[in-house]
């Protein structure tokens, strides 16, 4: 028997949920949590095999909330299970201890298939988000002031602009900016936006 504990903020997606695994003569959920705050407590007294954790919670994300849980339980086994499939944030839920990521809109197979891997210890994540973040492993590296740059093009800011508020010259942008567009392998701005806002390298 796989035991679970589900953190997700919304009471009808955990309804279903529940609903779907317990057709399954090896799962059982055995707690429900609506904050990450709660995750380490439930967990201590629960003892779940399995943590199905939603991304977006109110207070402490699940990423914050996946890094606090297994501080206090190293051995807990987390899944995240989430509407969003950003690259940036996928990352941070491995780099936090995730073993593995699946979207919501996934089916009930795979995700049947990915709590069982999980709770064999082993890691999980559809092919598509693993080839894309192979891929970015080999891409050059996004830099803090590229990302600042990137931030003020997706709202709309000209280069003039961008100097104004950062405080460097307009030929200092338009390097930072030529190298933003070589290194995401884009042709202009716009590009550059959506392929910014697709890995979760700005918030929108």
């Amino acid at each position: 028997m796989i035991s679970l504990l589900l953190i997700d903020d919304h009471f009808v997606v955990r309804s279903g949920i529940v609903a779907s695994l317990e057709l399954e003569d090896d799962l059982k959920v055995v707690g429900e949590v609506d904050r990450g705050e709660e995750a380490a407590k439930v967990y201590a007294k629960k003892k779940p095999d399995v943590v199905l954790m939603d991304l977006q919670l109110p207070g402490i994300s699940g990423i914050e909330a996946t890094a606090a849980l297994l501080r206090e339980h190293p051995a807990a086994k987390v899944l995240i299970f989430s509407t969003f499939a950003r690259d940036d944030e996928i990352q941070a839920a491995l780099k936090a201890g995730a073993l593995g990521y699946l979207q919501k809109s996934s089916s009930r197979d795979d995700l049947l298939k990915a709590i069982r891997t999980v709770a064999k210890g082993g890691q999980t994540l559809p092919a598509d988000i693993a080839q894309r973040l192979k891929d970015r492993l080999a891409e050059p590296e996004i830099t803090p002031r590229e990302r600042e740059i990137l931030t003020l093009i997706t709202q709309g800011n000209a280069n003039k602009e961008i100097a104004a508020t950062l405080g460097i010259g307009e030929d200092t942008v338009k390097q930072h900016v030529s190298r933003i567009l070589m290194k995401m392998k884009v042709n202009d701005r716009a590009q550059a936006t959506a392929e910014a806002i697709r890995r979760g390298l700005v918030k929108v």
